[in-house]
């Protein structure tokens, strides 16, 4: 017997329905474009506005010169502040390198008390465009700090490419699962599990997996003396 039209319009319901528990896929998309830098991108999207225009606002920078010192475009910047996009990992780190601030600074909160719990079911990860490199912070996101502390995800057979961070910025990291080849200014060390590698990161360089799991490592960035 056919069905009923209810019966064919509560079909056509549950098969247009999106399971919650499967999220889509990363869009495909230039760098800089506006898919969601973090899970769970509403609550940092607001932040990383708000932040943005203040930081922007006390150097006196406009849109168009923050631009061109940051390589990110004038469009994609508004958007930002208007809270309308959420830039990627990459379009973060140069924002912030041409605004003179540590990474954390354009995602601080409001002050959080003495002892934090950061636990990971809530947490924020921030991924690259293509979602095979991602980056959770291990510290609380409520101010600016010169020292950070990362847990860093990199899928099987890909890599990760950084550009250079502010002069004096140092990665002192360590690799507890997989392994990793770390490319420092045309210099490549491999790292196996429980290796630890500390160098200057304010020239060009990459992580990259070449093997078949998922690496994981554990990274302490420090900033340079601003003063």
């Amino acid at each position: 017997m056919a069905d009923t039209p209810p019966v064919k319009a509560r079909k056509a319901q549950q098969s247009a329905r999106p399971l919650a528990a499967e999220p889509p896929p990363p869009p495909a998309s230039e760098p800089g474009g506006d898919e969601p830098a973090f899970d769970d991108a509403s609550d940092l999207t607001p932040v990383v506005a708000s932040n943005l225009k203040r930081f922007r606002a006390e150097r006196g920078l406009s849109l168009e010169r923050l631009a061109k010192a940051s390589g990110v475009s004038r469009a994609m910047l508004g958007q930002i502040e208007l809270g309308q996009s959420t830039p990627t990992i990459n379009v973060l780190w140069k924002i912030a390198r041409a605004l003179g601030v540590p990474f954390s600074a354009l995602m601080s909160q409001a002050a959080s008390p003495v002892t934090t719990v950061m636990q990971s079911a809530h947490a924020r990860i921030l991924r690259s465009k293509n979602g095979d490199f991602s980056s959770r912070a291990l510290f609380p996101m409520d101010r600016p700090r010169n020292v950070e502390f990362y847990e860093l995800r990199l899928a099987p057979r890909s890599v990760e490419h950084a550009d250079a961070h502010a002069p004096g910025t140092s990665e002192n990291l360590i690799v507890t699962e997989g392994s990793v080849e770390i490319t420092v200014a045309g210099e490549r060390r491999v790292l196996e599990a429980g290796d630890a590698i500390l160098f200057e990161a304010d020239s060009p360089h990459s992580y990259r997996n070449p093997g078949g799991s998922e690496a994981v490592m554990y990274l302490v960035m420090t900033y340079g003396s601003r003063g």
